[in-house]
């Protein structure tokens, strides 16, 4: 049975810095392709980070150069490290895995069968 369950969430002021944690079971976690997405209130969900099974990773371009996933291979865990968080960055944060090394669709979320149940991040100003 594959859990995802996500943790690190909270709220922080414009600038800060938050890290998020997803640990991942019943998958091989080194394998895989891991995600991360968001969702903020009447807006759709959006991937923002991935890293493939060969640790090949895309980002959003409006986490680009701000945010940094990686895997943990001890923890059997996929990390998300926010930094100089804005006011746009508040919103539901999921993980995502696909049993598979690439991510199929890469950012498309109907390909992700695996789900985190989400952690809030608020952002104020």
């Amino acid at each position: 049975q594959v859990q995802l369950v996500e943790s690190g969430g909270g709220s922080v002021q414009a600038g800060g810095f938050l890290k998020l944690s997803c640990v991942v079971s019943g998958l091989p976690i080194h394998k895989v392709c891991l995600a991360w997405f968001r969702q903020a209130p009447d807006t759709e969900r959006e991937g923002v980070a991935l890293i493939d099974g060969l640790n090949i990773k895309e980002y959003s371009d409006s986490v680009k150069g701000r945010f940094t996933i990686s895997r943990d291979r001890a923890k059997n865990s996929v990390d998300l490290e926010m930094n100089t968080l804005e006011l746009a960055d508040t919103a539901v944060y999921y993980c995502a895995a696909q049993d598979s090394v690439y991510c199929r669709g890469v950012f498309q979320s109907s390909y992700y069968p695996y789900w985190g149940q989400g952690t809030q991040v608020t952002i104020s100003s």
